[in-house]
């Protein structure tokens, strides 16, 4: 129904695909040797050292203001008491008499984290992926992050994986840097889960390992937000809110939906007069040239928009956000009422910034505490257990044609009745 309105920009990944697999497999076949290569074709450094040392992180830290410091640390707080809420309760049940199932959660051993650098190095992603991984109780947390020109990682980047207990920093990104963490080489470990955002590059070499044995986070791609408002939303609000997205790459996309074509034609006056204060104006521009303002009739019709298009960050700027909410389906986070901004969520509310995109909200949660934990089942049949379940077990194997299945119940019942 809504096809058009709810398709995004698109990537062409045929031809993106085997450039990403030719760096990912040189990085499998000679590691360090391939990594040195790559980084300096693609980041024109080839560090000193790979790991990031004591020194340098000493040196990150005493580069940065204390104003920005406590920053930090009250989202790491913040971010930390939201999902140690999250930790999950072991289920126990006897389903049948004599029958007890229950599952327990473990932390995933391995965990490896990718975080952007270059133009807007993503401090607050070492937050949203490191917390979770710690509180869960990832025994090795690995984190790669590109050097710029002088082979030095941007000193928030550092100060943030300090704080959040990760111990190994490596000056490394792109594709290479996902590959060097799917298969290991000499220097970084080999992973079993690989979390965090990049560019096409980097979305592309997640896509490929996650099909070699390598789980990942989620599928990913440009950010995107859309914004609900009504009569009395500020049009200044709604208009910095579709630029805050904007502004991440020409590859994103906002959509603004109404009911008000008056609205509409308002909040896309202040949204030019934004753009042009805006320091990242070049991206935002070309972001908005991607962009979707929709006037519906109703809210039932608006809302069937919105969960069609499943949005990877939703602002129901409304005043009655809550009956909107009501409405929700599919949406990676949503953020109600007029002063529910989406930075809020990006950085220090609590929520984890790290979501589904191009309508991946369909079928996929954004990280949370769950994604760094794999549960185990467990059953136990007592005599009376067997007893019990065992003739359905038969009946069922037998019916299925299965006569080992079958066999296995049989002879135990053979035993404890006597036979």
């Amino acid at each position: 129904m809504w096809k058009e309105l709810v398709s995004r920009p698109q990537i062409d990944r045929q031809s993106l695909a085997p450039m990403v697999n030719d760096v990912l497999m040189q990085v499998k076949d000679r590691g360090d040797e391939a990594l040195r290569e790559l980084t300096l074709k693609f980041d024109k450094v080839i560090p000193e050292n790979w790991l990031v040392s004591d020194a340098e992180f000493d040196e990150a830290e005493a580069k940065l203001s204390d104003n920005l410091k406590n920053a930090i640390r009250t989202a790491k707080d913040n971010i930390a008491r939201f999902h140690q809420a999250q930790l999950p309760k072991q289920v126990e049940v006897e389903t049948t008499e004599g029958v007890k199932c229950w599952q327990k959660a473990f932390p995933i051993k391995r965990i490896g984290l990718y975080v952007p650098g270059g133009s807007a190095p993503l401090f607050s992603t070492v937050l949203m992926l490191a917390i979770p991984a710690n509180i869960a109780g990832c025994e090795e947390v690995v984190l790669c992050t590109p050097p710029n020109k002088e082979g030095k990682i941007n000193p928030a980047i550092l100060f943030a994986a300090r704080l959040t207990g990760v111990k190994r920093v490596f000056k490394v990104g792109g594709s290479q840097a996902i590959a060097a963490m799917a298969f290991g080489t000499e220097t970084i470990p080999q992973v079993d889960k690989i979390f965090g955002p990049g560019n096409q590059y980097v979305t592309c070499a997640k896509q490929l390992v996650s099909s070699m044995g390598v789980a990942i986070d989620m599928p990913a791609g440009p950010s995107e937000v859309l914004v609900v408002v009504d009569e009395q939303t500020p049009v200044q609000f709604a208009a910095a809110d579709l630029l805050s997205q904007a502004e991440h790459g020409p590859d994103s996309q906002v959509v603004l939906v109404s009911l008000s074509q008056k609205k509409i034609e308002d909040i896309w006056q202040e949204t030019q007069r934004q753009l042009e204060e805006l320091p990242r104006m070049e991206f935002a521009s070309k972001a908005l040239s991607n962009s979707r303002f929709v006037c519906f009739d109703d809210i039932v019709t608006a809302m069937d928009f919105v969960n069609a298009y499943a949005p990877e960050h939703l602002i129901l700027s409304v005043a009655n956000s809550e009956e909107w909410a009501s409405y929700v389906k599919q949406a990676g986070s949503v953020f109600l009422g007029y002063y529910s901004c989406e930075s809020a969520g990006d950085y220090a509310s609590g929520t984890n910034h790290t979501l589904p995109t191009n309508g991946y909200a369909r079928a996929y949660s954004g990280v949370n505490i769950d994604s760094f934990m794999k549960k185990i089942t467990f059953q136990k049949l007592t005599e009376d257990g067997i007893k019990k379940l065992g003739p359905v077990i038969e009946t069922m194997a037998g019916a299925e044609m299965l006569d080992g299945h079958k066999n296995a119940v049989t002879v135990r019942l053979n035993v404890v009745n006597g036979k």
